[in-house]
């Protein structure tokens, strides 16, 4: 009899033919082919062919003998041997060079140290020295031309001077860090670009000195970015910034509603930068430790000189 006769598929014909379900695991042991019903032949067999493998073959061989498994202990045991001798060298190497490196950076320290209580004592005796030329100066001059130089000097910052002004305080705000990268973000430090601002808005406002964090500023002073740092000429300052000027007695309050009070409310709103701009009474700025002229033009041009005149005798 003829058997039933069955649907094609995939465009061949099923008469007489009856096919076999899908084998996940095909006719040869360890290759898959995977049949129309993938999911479920996954969930019926999960595990990849090479653990069955594995196993097929530990029974087929069976269990480790006693010289095997003695031969897998000892390289297990050779191998642990073998780091920690390379452990131990590298230790003995690292204590070996700490007592050279500790010895280099003590030395270090101490010619820093050395080096920085001869700077102090030779501008202590630079500052003695300047005194004795101003006043050996000052009594071979006298009247108006002392006056003058005295008003230069406290100009260009070469002398101290006292007075009243303002003063303002910038303190950096709170720092955040990324919870995802990790980094500090900075915009709540203040930056030399600010302490710029607020010192060429002092000097606009109308005022005749200024110092940052005790560094007197003059015609030649830079405010200047050095990594995290801030540098006003050579010397670094931190905060809080303390800005005082020598001027008018109501600078501090043209500097509070000029344009650089109110950039700098605007960041304190925005970044919880403190600020603060009062008053100073009875301030003294020092002198600028680092000025140094570097080339000068006389303010009247040199007179002509005159002609000289001949006398010519008569004739006898």
């Amino acid at each position: 009899m003829t058997g039933p006769v069955r649907p094609a598929v995939d465009g061949l014909a099923g008469v007489g033919t009856v096919q076999d379900p899908p084998d996940p695991d095909g006719k040869t042991k360890g290759k898959r082919t995977y049949g129309p019903d993938f999911l479920t032949a996954l969930f019926q067999n999960p595990l990849d062919p090479g653990y069955a493998d594995a196993a097929a073959r530990r029974a087929a061989e069976g269990p480790r003998t006693g010289g095997r498994r003695v031969l897998a202990g000892a390289s297990a045991a050779l191998t642990c041997a073998v780091i920690g001798v390379l452990l131990a060298v590298a230790y003995l190497q690292t204590v070996a060079e700490e007592p050279a490196r500790t010895q280099a950076r003590a030395t270090l320290i101490t010619q820093v140290q050395n080096r920085r209580a001869e700077t102090e004592k030779l501008q202590r005796r630079a500052d003695v020295l300047a005194d004795e030329v101003a006043a050996l100066r000052e009594s071979e001059l006298g009247g108006a031309a002392v006056a003058q130089l005295r008003d230069l000097e406290a100009v260009t910052g070469v002398a101290r001077v006292r007075g009243s002004g303002a003063r303002v305080t910038l303190v950096d705000g709170p720092t955040s860090v990324n919870a995802v990268t990790g980094e500090r973000r900075t915009e709540a430090r203040v930056k030399d670009t600010d302490l710029q601002l607020a010192a060429n808005a002092l000097w606009e406002a109308g005022a005749e000195a200024i110092m940052i964090n005790g560094q007197r500023l003059t015609a030649t002073s830079r405010i200047r970015q050095a990594g995290e740092a801030i540098l006003v000429d050579i010397r670094p300052v931190a905060s809080p910034y303390q800005i005082v000027a020598i001027g008018p007695a109501d600078l501090a309050d043209d500097f509070r509603k000029g344009y650089a009070g109110q950039f700098f409310d605007m960041l304190s709103a925005r970044f919880g930068i403190s600020f603060e701009a009062v008053r100073a009474k009875d301030v003294t700025l020092e002198a600028a430790t680092d000025f140094k002229l570097r080339s000068a033009e006389p303010s009247l041009a040199p007179s002509a000189p005159e002609p000289e005149t001949s006398v010519t005798e008569g004739g006898k």
